[in-house]
């Protein structure tokens, strides 16, 4: 189902629609309305601001989904040497019991 929330950027109200819910697209807009302002006391016309605006948040998604990216690789790393622990840790249990039958 699609939401229309009417929020306000840069001083303009602007109808949004979206599927996700409205405090998400309030929290959207509340990021780039963010981004503007800090650009504002420039000397920028509201489309110079506007793109930088977009750099600023394309290079904070772009930043999030290395990091994302390199924790999910840790996370991969960490299991392949737990299931390889794992695997030694069976092996010495069946030279325990190998050597303990030998007695």
């Amino acid at each position: 189902m699609k939401n229309k929330v009417v929020v306000t950027i840069a001083g303009r109200d602007y109808t949004m629609v979206a599927v996700e819910d409205e405090e998400y697209v309030r929290r959207c807009a509340a990021l780039v309305d963010a981004q503007l302002r800090q650009l504002s006391s420039s000397r920028l016309s509201q489309a110079d601001a506007a793109v930088l605006a977009a750099m600023n948040v394309a290079d904070q998604l772009l930043k999030e989904q290395q990091a994302s990216e390199n924790l999910r690789r840790q996370i991969k790393d960490g299991l392949e040497e737990a299931n390889q622990l794992k695997a030694e840790l069976s092996e010495c249990k069946r030279e325990i019991f190998r050597l303990q039958s030998k007695k």
